[in-house]
């Protein structure tokens, strides 16, 4: 017995040890830093077909980035868990549409302001019922969670009697009103006027620009000076020669790139049937799909060899023990898996200033969440296995380690294995909740897609499709599995 559990752990260690060791050996040797942005926040920062990063932020990042010899890996996310991710140490910068302010000045650093924005209300193309801010009272209106937009929003909310509801992206906001589940949507004046320019079914009713500010390039405040120095410098230079202008121009002048369009190239298919839209974007869903089996198969094999574990720990004729396991067992079955995976990927870096790269957060994440509920049915189905079997080893002679290891597990696993292939099911479907730390898995993938072609319905029914496609694999797999074991 021990020496089997000792080899599960030598595999989980050796296992963690070459996750940590690949991110590292991606550590340049000149340097190099993290910036994090938006994922769908156009004209600013959006996808292009081929997976880059565009945009406005993005072209004048690159450019900087050149002018100062510096180079840089993007971490692209929402942009509240971004900010987030800032203050955590996670990453080194954010460069997102990022409004500057007093508040945010309590805890960030910022480069020299690059664009002048301001807070507009936009409401459905259909609607003929909002004319005013006035009309709002008593209706909902959507926000985007952590934007100059809502901040405005929540600080004229008790004057005008409006309730709001809260988004991660702008492209879920602007299709909650277009679909009537909000009235009014308040957002950035450059971005709402390139999304209706863009197709986007709103109009904006209100007559000025609200709550004017200016955007910024921001780090943790205290840290990252070098950075921000480059960043400022470059920006200069930029703007001196021109480049500034031109990427502006790119993508807000009357010239500007229809983002629509950015993702074709001269042999484009402009249709957008389900066939047209799956072959443009084939290559960016196989990548999400390979990046959720990775997060399923590992997370899966390393959250079992946790989770027998803690069954095991459940069993032993030790109470300490058996209260370890059911404490650890009670913990993280009792944790919402978001709140486990930021408070992996940005609670612990806020205390120990050690960054934990995204994956292994995931991973780290995947374990404790779903060990913790293999552990309580393991345990259950150790339990399940008459005391009586038992008993008869023990007064044959059998030491209760190898009772356990050869009477009581091998009738307790078969009892356990509809158990395994249905938590093999769910670790694949809650890998999706992943995507809130910036891991570009299938879920987050369609999000990106749709943030490009605003085509919801069929790149979530394709998502929705390949999901099930997997599982369907899977549980035939594992169906397998189950008659040969038996």
């Amino acid at each position: 017995m021990r020496k089997w559990l000792v080899s599960l752990l030598v595999i989980a260690s050796a296992i963690f040890g070459m996750l940590v060791g690949f991110e590292q050996a991606n550590a340049a040797s000149k340097p190099h830093y993290t910036i994090t942005t938006d994922s769908t926040y156009p004209p600013f920062e959006f996808q292009s077909k081929n997976g880059k990063y565009i945009g406005i932020d993005m072209d004048m990042l690159k450019a900087i980035a050149k002018k100062e010899g510096f180079t840089y890996t993007l971490k692209p996310m929402s942009f509240n868990a971004g900010v987030q991710a800032v203050q955590a140490g996670q990453v080194d910068g954010i460069l997102a549409g990022m409004t500057i302010t007093d508040e945010r000045k309590q805890t960030f650093d910022f480069s020299e302001p690059y664009y002048k924005t301001g807070v507009v209300v936009a409401i459905s193309a259909k609607d003929k019922t909002v004319k005013s801010l006035k009309d709002l009272k008593g209706k909902t209106v959507a926000l985007k969670t952590g934007t100059a937009g809502a901040t405005y929003a929540e600080s004229i909310q008790k004057k005008y009697g409006f309730k709001a509801t809260y988004y991660n992206d702008s492209n879920i906001m602007y299709n909650a009103v277009i679909t009537g589940n909000a009235v009014a949507a308040f957002e950035d004046q450059p971005v709402m006027l390139y999304a209706i320019k863009q197709g986007t079914a709103l109009k904006i009713i209100s007559k000025q620009v609200a709550n004017g500010g200016w955007y910024g390039f921001g780090v943790k405040k205290g840290s990252q000076a070098a950075l921000l120095k480059s960043f400022n410098a470059g920006y200069k230079k930029i703007v001196a020669d021109g480049t500034y202008d031109k990427i502006v121009n790119k993508y807000l002048g009357d010239t500007g790139v229809n983002y629509k369009e950015v993702k074709a190239d001269s042999s484009r298919d402009d249709s957008t049937s389900f066939v047209s839209i799956f072959n443009e974007n084939r290559s960016a869903l196989l990548n999400g799909l390979i990046k959720t089996i990775e997060l399923t198969v590992l997370g899966v094999v390393l959250a079992s060899i946790w989770g027998i574990l803690l069954g095991v720990m459940g069993v032993v004729p030790s109470k300490f023990i058996q209260g370890l396991s059911a404490t650890i067992i009670y913990i993280f079955r009792g944790l919402p898996m978001l709140v486990l995976a930021f408070f992996i990927y940005i609670g612990i870096p806020n205390v120990t200033g050690q960054r934990i790269p995204a994956f292994t957060a995931g991973i780290i994440t995947l374990i404790l969440n779903e060990g913790a509920y293999i552990g309580a049915f393991v345990r259950g189905g150790f339990m399940s296995v008459d005391p009586g079997q038992m008993e008869a080893a023990r007064s044959l002679g059998m030491p209760y380690g190898k009772a356990m290891r050869k009477v009581v597990m091998p009738q307790g696993i078969r009892l356990m294995i509809p158990s395994f292939i249905n938590q093999f099911i769910i670790t694949l479907k809650d890998t999706s909740l992943l995507s809130a730390i910036g891991i570009i898995e299938l879920t987050q993938t369609g999000t990106l897609i749709i943030a490009r072609n605003l085509q919801g319905f069929k790149v979530w029914l394709m998502v929705a499709a390949l999901y099930l496609i997997v599982i369907t694999l899977l549980t035939w797999l594992s169906n397998w599995v189950e008659k040969r074991l038996k």
